[in-house]
């Protein structure tokens, strides 16, 4: 809940510019950064389960001591220590889905866990809209209890003593493994990520206030939008990469994907002052997400064994951090200073060059693969 709403309670409770504002996700990228690496180092050092319980314990009372942050400065300090925390936890939670799933359903095991999440997000931004009309700082309590909460679900179902499927403890490297510091493709593709990303997190920052300053659409409004995209993704998303994966083009689909995540923000230039326009940019950026970020993950966990597992996952959580630091900071100073219509139209663009460096990606794998068969005969 108070991710999506952070920028509006910065301007609205907090009275910051919208630059301000933005300069605040940017703490919470940075360390989200961090918390990706050290995540995902850590993960492959002490296991999933550990790192998962601790992250969202910490995580949890980390939001509560936000909330009652008052001052720029303090402001900037807790968000960063926050992410740090909190986002360690998405590089374990990665490595459990690899663990607890095989090759011929890890896809949909990941489809399923977005599913869970974005029937949480739907929940939580209809009731994170309404509680935000009456109280910004309620978010903060809520967020932080539940963080708590799942922590409590965690040990209680899946801890390795009630749970067969969790290792008891990480086991010891026996043989040396790739470093996906090493991977030229999977370099290249977590540079897309973070282009990716960047128009993503727009989402997140710069589209609630366009929402509010352009088109004046309430909070509760703005949260039962967001909503409508969880609603959607849970809906629809599991049948549709259900047939979709058994056709192995998952980087075609990631193509098509962000070129249609791009089209979600230019309907707000093709169909000015239009407040409805809002929901078809979330039918279209909805299907652009179902699109590409099942079949993302997929290519990178292809690309790694039980000992790296943690290290790529690191680097892929990384990649959208960077994207959480660079998206909001350059999206709101565009705002700002240009204008939203410059920041659509920038956003487009990006995403067009995505869509090609994925192309590029996928011709260069086939390539490599095709080597690799005529070498082994």
């Amino acid at each position: 809940m108070v991710v999506p709403f952070m920028t509006l309670y910065l301007t609205q409770t907090k009275n910051y510019t919208v630059g301000k504002a933005g300069l605040v996700m940017s703490f919470f990228g940075m360390g989200a950064v961090c918390g990706g690496f050290l995540g995902g180092k850590l993960t492959d050092k002490f296991g999933f389960y550990n790192i998962q319980l601790g992250a969202l314990t910490c995580g949890g009372i980390m939001f509560l001591l936000l909330g009652q942050m008052d001052g720029f400065p303090a402001i900037c300090s807790c968000t960063f220590l926050l992410a740090v925390l909190n986002e360690s936890f998405r590089p374990a939670n990665a490595t459990a889905i690899a663990e607890y799933s095989n090759e011929d359903n890890r896809t949909r095991s990941f489809s399923l866990n977005r599913l869970s999440i974005n029937v949480g997000w739907a929940m939580g931004g209809a009731l994170g809209g309404l509680i935000a009309s009456h109280n910004y700082h309620l978010l903060f309590w809520v967020d932080g209890f539940t963080n708590i909460g799942a922590a409590l679900l965690l040990r209680a179902v899946l801890s390795p003593k009630r749970n067969k499927q969790t290792p008891a403890k990480k086991e010891k490297k026996i043989v040396k493994t790739n470093s996906p510091y090493k991977d030229k493709m999977y370099l290249a593709f977590i540079l897309l990520t973070v282009l990716y990303g960047c128009t993503f997190f727009q989402l997140f920052s710069t589209l609630p206030v366009f929402y509010n300053q352009n088109l004046h659409l309430t909070p509760a409004f703005i949260g039962s939008i967001m909503a409508l995209n969880g609603a959607l993704v849970a809906a629809f998303e599991m049948a549709i990469v259900f047939k979709l994966e058994q056709r192995n083009r998952g980087m075609s689909y990631i193509i098509v994907g962000s070129l249609l995540f791009g089209l979600s923000f230019v309907v707000f230039n093709l169909f000015p002052g239009w407040q409805w326009v809002a929901l078809l940019a979330v039918v279209i950026g909805t299907a652009g997400e179902i699109l590409s970020m099942p079949f993302m993950n997929s290519f990178w966990i292809a690309r790694t064994n039980a000992d790296n597992r943690g290290q790529y996952a690191g680097l892929y959580t990384a990649a959208w951090s960077i994207a959480q630091v660079t998206g909001p900071a350059a999206g709101a100073q565009i705002a700002q200073h240009l204008g939203f219509n410059a920041l659509w139209w920038a956003v487009g663009c990006m995403s067009i060059t995505t869509a090609i460096g994925f192309k590029l990606v996928q011709n260069r794998v086939k390539q490599n693969a095709e080597i690799s068969v005529a070498t082994s005969l």
